[in-house]
């Protein structure tokens, strides 16, 4: 049972507590070539050119969770293309920080990660890796968060593996945040319940020691003004909660109060929906988000998009919990909508062979006409109940016009119509 703690202080006047000036955001995707958008006034950042700038930024640390390591091409096709370059590059942006300019460098991954790829293999002459099995710590589960954290100041959070593919044929959306001590130094707190946990003698403790602890949260969100135009609070979520110190948001929390807030419009993009317990033994019901979605439709009127995606391992089940919320689409219903359609790619029009477990819209984001969520989990209990994931909140201030909240908006409403995105069947 997932509990509501945080919608009884929705109507609690909140006084903001930490403030930032100065910094600076941006949204960043991979956008791959076999996606041609008639046209674009988006101004996102290439998911790979920010992480080369990122990385090569670095004057102390970086620090890495990420769910597995895939960065050559050879990793998982025998004749890549020349595009997974892009891989290898990032790769040796790691090497030369640590060769060139001495920077600590530590990774936490899955503790899989080493059976996919020798790149960990590699790296752990670099950098300070360990494996995280959340398996063992509480009997199911993985690491599934993606992030980066430079020098404890600036980061990228957001859908993309340490995968060549996330940075040429996977499309990806997340956040680079520069110049902010305070979040960045919050996300460090979850890198370290992660780097503490990947221990081979760890347990997870029941109270969190005062190290592991967060002072930014829903209550108490960061203040950030990163430009006389751009004004937000701004606060990270984790899961799952038993990884939570007591004053950490749990991203399910997130999620649900965001959709509660909503006055206007709800749009989401995610590769997974599903109102269940997916990859247990035994699937389960679990209609919290669903639930969420009709109620803010009938009671509130609000427009709801939901974009999921179809690929070569789309589950059909998907299609069916798909159709019974767009069933409520239908005219004098309600007086709000939930309309849904599927991102799908057509074919590589240079690729003479299959890439695996590629050309597939992997976002994993929401934004209303209120809050920006970027996250790193697809839309199933197990993500939320068991994995590791994490996602960064962005609440407009009052009826400020945010550069960044529209850039998102145009981003959905762009996949939205384009030609990619079926009604679904």
């Amino acid at each position: 049972m997932v509990s509501l703690p945080l919608l009884s202080a929705l109507f609690i006047l909140i006084s903001l507590k930490i403030s930032v000036f100065g910094s600076e955001l941006f949204l960043v995707e991979t956008i791959p070539d076999e996606l041609e958008y008639s046209r674009s006034i988006i101004s996102s950042q290439p998911t790979f050119e920010s992480w080369i700038h990122l990385l090569n930024s670095a004057n102390h640390s970086i620090d890495i969770a990420s769910y597995y390591w895939t960065l050559f091409g050879h990793d998982v096709m025998n004749n890549p293309p020349v595009e997974s370059i892009k891989g290898k590059k990032i790769f040796d942006a790691l090497i030369n920080a640590k060769e060139f300019r001495s920077i600590q460098t530590r990774i936490v991954a899955n503790e899989d990660a080493y059976y996919k790829s020798s790149n960990l293999d590699i790296l752990k002459r670099f950098a300070d890796i360990r494996l995280l099995n959340m398996t063992r710590l509480q009997g199911t589960g993985i690491l599934h968060t993606k992030f980066i954290v430079v020098d404890r100041k600036d980061f990228y959070i957001g859908s993309a593996n340490m995968d060549w593919r996330s940075l040429t044929h996977v499309k990806e959306l997340g956040l680079i945040i520069r110049n902010n001590l305070e979040l960045a130094d919050d996300l460090m707190k979850i890198f370290e319940i992660y780097w503490f946990l990947a221990q081979d003698d760890s347990i997870i403790p029941s109270k969190w020691p005062k190290k592991f602890q967060n002072r930014i949260n829903f209550t108490n969100p960061l203040q950030i003004e990163s430009d006389y135009e751009n004004f937000y609070t701004s606060y990270l979520t984790s899961s799952p909660p038993r990884l939570c110190p007591q004053e950490r948001t749990q991203d399910i929390d997130a999620i649900l109060t965001i959709i509660f807030q909503a006055d206007h419009f709800i749009y989401i993009a995610v590769m997974d929906y599903f109102p269940l317990f997916k990859y247990q033994k035994f699937r389960s019901y679990w209609p919290v988000i669903d639930d969420a979605l009709r109620r803010a439709a009938v009671e509130k009127h609000v427009e709801i998009r939901l974009l999921a995606s179809q690929w070569n391992h789309t589950s059909p089940s998907m299609h069916l919990f798909l159709k019974s919320l767009s069933i409520l689409n239908k005219p004098k219903i309600l007086k709000g909508s939930i309309s849904v359609k599927l991102f799908t790619f057509p074919q590589c029009p240079y690729q003479s062979q299959t890439i695996p477990y590629s050309e597939v819209n992997h976002n994993k984001y929401m934004v209303t006409d209120k809050t920006l969520y970027v996250g790193t989990s697809n839309w199933s209990a197990d993500y939320f109940v068991f994995d590791c994931g994490s996602a960064l909140i962005l609440d407009l201030i009052e009826s400020n016009r945010s550069k960044l909240h529209q850039e998102a908006v145009d981003v959905f409403i762009r996949d939205w119509n384009s030609e990619y995105a079926l009604n679904i069947e």
